[in-house]
């Protein structure tokens, strides 16, 4: 997937979205309310397919592995830090939502990759971000490229209002809002779908990215688009899902 603000000014993903009214059920989730899934998106950039994107969960024990792999179509290449070859996040889901365990991602060179250590003892957090040192406090707010995903799926799927998330950034954190933006039946290769529309939006950043979800896939994104006014930066839309 990709990322929801990288080194051409792209929005990082994934993830997460709501209005408080989008759901009745207001219980805490559960890890079984996740299901397995694999998923594959055309990646689009300025308008033209550069890249094939496979999207992976599994129930790994006490914990849920997200992974995405990206390979270059045509001049995929020029768009390498847009859709990262390699992501892979390791969270575990508890009744305080989403607590991320660590995160891999390879960014097509050393100088791009991510490595990433949670330590919910210490209640920090610790690696290299491209070639930076991460030392940074850790809250539940706190997440990074793969497990904002699945705190977003959590989260709608309890029907709860996810909370502001700080996205981690080198040794920083940024801040992101997300809300409701409508809903749209969209044309897949797996016939029209339903979805309903979410916004993510950095303070005071021109980028908007948009999230298409499909409420009866388990709200498994169907299109995620970021804008930077009425330019469209990059798209990813989905060509197959299977669902355990």
């Amino acid at each position: 997937m990709p990322r929801l603000s990288d080194a051409a000014g792209c929005a990082r993903w994934l993830v997460a979205v709501i209005a408080a009214a989008l759901l009745g059920n207001t219980g805490a989730a559960a890890p079984d309310e996740l299901k397995p899934y694999t998923a594959t998106y055309n990646g689009i950039w300025h308008g033209m397919t550069v890249a094939a994107s496979s999207l992976k969960l599994e129930h790994t024990g006490d914990t849920w592995t997200f992974s995405s792999r990206s390979e270059p179509r045509g001049i995929g290449k020029v768009a390498s830090g847009v859709f990262p070859p390699l992501q892979v996040s390791v969270v575990r889901v508890t009744d305080r939502g989403v607590l991320p365990q660590s995160f891999k991602s390879s960014g097509g060179d050393s100088g791009k990759s991510i490595e990433l250590r949670y330590d919910w003892n210490t209640h920090r957090v610790t690696g290299t971000y491209e070639k930076t040192k991460v030392d940074l406090p850790l809250t539940p707010q706190v997440q990074d490229d793969g497990s904002v995903q699945l705190a977003f799926m959590v989260e709608i799927l309890a029907g709860r209002t996810p909370p502001t998330v700080q996205l981690i950034d080198k040794n920083s954190v940024r801040e992101y809002e997300f809300t409701r933006d409508g809903e749209a039946t969209i044309k897949t290769p797996m016939g029209d779908v339903h979805t309903l529309v979410f916004k993510s939006q950095k303070k005071n950043s021109p980028r908007i990215t948009r999230f298409w979800c499909a409420p009866d896939r388990g709200y498994i994104p169907m299109k995620v688009q970021q804008t930077k006014g009425d330019d469209v930066q990059w798209t990813l839309e989905i060509q197959s899902l299977s669902r355990q």
